[in-house]
């Protein structure tokens, strides 16, 4: 009767490392979100990427300024931060690409 078990449908795409840098590196209007905090970002982050912290009080206003125009290709450490960032991507009319197993996943 009920269906609460049921998962709501995904409007963006998780792409293993190699898929997602190949994705990234062929789209002329790529962005690179790093959604991890402040400090991890400052330990090390895939070069050309934009920190926007997800965790942070204003991750949602900042979307508002991202341009929709653009294709935004985001992580975090795991793949989790940066699924949860893709979700509020998409259900703002952005198009998103989540790096699954995060950055470790990138290949070098």
């Amino acid at each position: 009767m009920f269906n609460i078990f049921k998962s709501a449908p995904k409007n963006y795409e998780d792409l293993d490392g190699k898929t997602f840098k190949t994705k990234y590196q062929s789209t002329p209007k790529a962005e690179l979100l790093d959604v991890r905090t402040a400090g991890e970002f400052a330990s090390g982050t895939i070069k050309g990427a934009r920190n926007l912290d997800v965790t942070s009080p204003q991750f949602q206003s900042a979307l508002k300024t991202l341009d929709k125009d653009k294709e935004y290709y985001v992580f975090c450490r795991s793949g989790n931060r940066s699924g949860s960032a893709c979700d509020m991507l998409s259900a703002q009319g952005f198009k998103a690409y989540n790096l699954a197993g995060g950055i470790g996943a990138w290949p070098n």
